[in-house]
């Protein structure tokens, strides 16, 4: 209490209870003044100087400071003591007090106890506020959100919360995640522009890798990925200068240190979907309907009265969240991209190529921006996605042969061809379908008609294998006629014969290669 204004009070003939009301004390402390004054002679004649009246009021006042009313939360110093030192700002703690003790709880009784249990502020760094036009900026971010459940496993997972801030009306977006990938970055970026229902001109990131490339004050170099989305949206990247938080403060503090002091401190972890769930409903009716510090208006209200018309339409078709990152073609003509691999064309083996993964798509790029393959995009890691006409010509064949589409392309030639692949593929224990497929595809240099004549002859001459089909074909034995069968012996009376065959081998291979009989009998 001033004991200068007491003084002019009582020396004016001020009544007592007047003077309560004027101080805001009781009449019984400004009784005690009273008699203090009258005792020391005060209230008539000069008075001592202002330093001596002080010492004076120490020395032989009763009670020189009035007596300190003990706190309505007294028996929560503690717990609000702990709040603090988790960052919890003092509206939250009076919401998470009535929520744990189901009583009210006066703001001022917890602004008066936290003043008494924390030192007074550092005096901090001068700056200077900058206002934009409504529409024309938004500021950006990531920040750590504790732990959240993760719905497909129940178990606990570090978690992160991107929240948009429109710098005109302070409206705000948010949204809990599990990652900071660029995919969930831009993700996230369009899923606040159509929650806004528009886009502001400028959007002021932090320098976090899904973001920018290269952090500068003079020429920064935004990620591609985030430069695609900023064309299809039509806004320009500003980010904030390196070891600038507060040229982006709309954000900081009153978008993430907000919202982890107000939505997120003393709650228990959740499940993503339902902490979402939540959180949306949080904006709309807290966030959004609080009367902001600085605007001393609610923000919700500034963004729908104003902000809202003055954002760049959405465009017609909604962004595709797409990642670029660079790769290398293997030798077996594929990239890898995020744990799944994808065919490029085989002359692209070896060189550095572009790719863009898009939700749906994976586009791959020469380093010429030139576009050389598309796939749908894999849903399980390790997956292979291919186009058959990426590999090399001589490679796909043996790929892709089954024991199905060998006797099919064996069946499509004749009959002959059919039958002696037939023999190959029923060998055991040896697997001849890759012997079956070369056969067949000696259709290809020499002609199905031919290929068909060769497997007649050596079917004719007990041969049933590739190398002599091949032969025959080189040769050009095909073109010549099949000599006439041996005579058989007809009748049921007649016993059957046994032959013996005593010329030598060289003799039967150069008679079915067509080279002529030589030799003779033993």
């Amino acid at each position: 209490m001033d004991v200068m204004e007491v003084l002019r009070l009582l020396r004016a003939g001020t009544g007592d209870r007047e003077m309560a009301k004027l101080l805001r004390h009781n009449r019984r402390t400004v009784a005690k003044y009273r008699r203090w004054a009258q005792h020391q002679g005060l209230l008539t004649g000069d008075l001592p100087a202002p330093a001596a009246l002080h010492h004076l009021l120490a020395t032989t006042f009763p009670e020189p400071r009035p007596p300190q009313q003990t706190s309505s939360l007294a028996a929560y110093a503690a717990e609000i003591a702990a709040y603090r030192a988790q960052g919890v700002e003092m509206t939250a703690i009076r919401a998470r007090l009535e929520e744990r003790h189901q009583h009210p709880v006066s703001y001022s009784a917890v602004r008066r106890l936290v003043r008494r249990l924390e030192p007074p502020p550092r005096e901090r760094e001068v700056y200077v506020r900058v206002e934009v036009p409504p529409g024309s900026e938004a500021q950006v971010d990531f920040g750590s959100a504790g732990r959240l459940l993760d719905p497909r496993t129940g178990q606990e997972r570090k978690a992160w919360v991107f929240v948009l801030v429109l710098s005109w009306s302070r409206h705000l977006y948010a949204e809990f995640v599990f990652d900071q990938r660029a995919e969930t970055w831009l993700q996230c970026h369009r899923h606040a522009f159509e929650a806004f229902g528009g886009v502001p001109a400028r959007i002021v990131p932090d320098n976090l890798k899904a973001a920018i490339l290269k952090a500068s004050f003079l020429e920064p170099v935004a990620q591609r990925s985030y430069r695609e989305c900023a064309e299809h949206y039509g806004f320009l990247i500003d980010p904030q200068p390196p070891r600038a938080p507060h040229l982006k403060g709309k954000v900081e503090q009153g978008g993430v240190h907000y919202l982890k002091r107000n939505f997120l401190a003393g709650r228990p972890p959740q499940p993503l979907d339902e902490a979402n769930h939540t959180l949306q409903r949080w904006v709309a009716q807290i966030a959004g309907q609080r009367v902001h510090g600085t605007t001393k208006q609610r923000p919700l209200d500034r963004f729908r009265i104003v902000e809202q018309a003055t954002l760049r339409p959405l465009p017609v078709t909604p962004y595709d969240p797409a990642v670029w990152k660079q790769a290398r073609v293997y030798r077996d003509c594929y990239i890898t991209f995020e744990q799944a691999y994808y065919s490029v064309p085989f002359r692209l083996v070896g060189q550095p190529v572009w790719v863009r993964g898009g939700s749906r798509t994976v586009e791959v790029y020469t380093s010429d921006h030139a576009l050389v393959a598309t796939h749908d995009r894999a849903g399980t890691p390790g997956q292979r996605q291919t186009h058959v006409a990426h590999l090399p010509p001589g490679k796909v064949p043996g790929l892709t042969l089954t024991r199905a589409s060998c006797r099919a392309q064996a069946v499509a030639i004749g009959p002959a061809t059919a039958t002696l692949v037939q023999r190959l593929l029923a060998h055991r224990p040896e697997d001849r379908l890759r012997v079956a497929g070369r056969l067949v595809r000696l259709a290809h240099p020499y002609s199905p008609e031919r290929l068909e004549r060769a497997c007649a002859r050596a079917l004719h001459f007990g041969a049933a294998d590739y190398v002599t089909v091949k032969r025959i074909l080189q040769a050009g034995l095909d073109q010549q006629p099949l000599p006439a069968p041996p005579p058989t012996t007809t009748g049921a009376s007649s016993p059957p014969r046994h032959y013996t065959f005593v010329r030598q081998a060289s003799e039967f291979v150069a008679s079915l290669l067509g080279a002529g009989t030589g030799g003779g009998h033993r």
